[in-house]
């Protein structure tokens, strides 16, 4: 039986998790990626599409690390909005956009990723990162973003996989379930957010389920990318001439 509540319970259960490890969330992503997670984003980044004086849109965007890395392409004639609906999550971003030189590019926003606040064709590409495992309804969340994404634009998603190689798909479980969640204890203090990813993790769709699901949304030339054998994926889609 799952641990996770599902719909509204799980909206309010995931918002009060990452306003409790906002402060401590990159550092324990570092530590738990063994400092992978950056180039998982720029890899990201470059399957968005995104280039100089595109609008880009970066939901559930967290700490704001991919949305500064979006910044990044499309320069000072771009812009980036960054929407999460936790508050904490939102001021961390907003101090880490404080380090970089990016702050004219980007604005972060309060919001729901299963009901985003822009009108349709708004945007030239749309990344989530580690957030489509949190929304009650993966579907939903992805037809929000086929709606606000421009035609020819791309929808990405970076999260957690599951690798398939016998042998370093055990140890893979093993360290997730055993170790992850220590290491969430010691870096945040909060043990059971890093229960949680673990849970998550179980129950979120392969990248090959998840592309599936991005094609019944109406998103095409859909398909993924493994990092790291699979350990996590880049899953994508683009949006069709209508």
């Amino acid at each position: 039986m799952s641990k996770i509540p599902s719909g509204k319970e799980k909206e309010a259960y995931v918002e009060q998790m990452f306003d409790g490890i906002a402060g401590k969330y990159d550092f324990v992503n570092k530590l738990m990626s063994f400092g992978l997670d950056n180039s998982w984003r720029k890899f990201a980044v470059r399957r968005s599409e995104a280039k100089d004086g595109n609008r880009a849109l970066d939901v559930c965007c967290g700490t704001g690390m991919l949305s500064i890395e979006l910044a990044r392409a499309v320069g000072s004639r771009g812009h980036v909005t960054g929407l999460d609906f936790s508050g904490k999550m939102l001021e961390k971003a907003e101090h880490n956009l404080a380090r970089t030189s990016y702050g004219d590019q980007i604005n972060f926003i309060k919001g729901n990723a299963m009901e985003l606040p822009f009108v349709e064709n708004s945007f030239d590409c749309i990344t989530v990162g580690w957030g489509l495992r949190n929304v009650p309804d993966i579907k939903k969340a992805l037809a929000e973003m086929k709606r606000v994404v421009k035609p020819g634009g791309k929808v990405i998603s970076l999260d957690m996989a599951k690798p398939t190689a016998l042998g370093f798909k055990q140890m893979y479980w093993l360290y997730f379930e055993k170790i992850v969640p220590t290491m969430g204890k010691f870096g945040a203090g909060k043990k059971s957010a890093y229960s949680y990813l673990h849970d998550s993790a179980v129950e979120f769709p392969s990248q090959w389920e998840l592309a599936d699901t991005f094609a019944e949304v109406g998103l095409v030339e859909t398909g993924y990318h493994n990092l790291c054998g699979g350990v996590v994926a880049v899953v994508e889609g683009r949006k069709g001439d209508e």
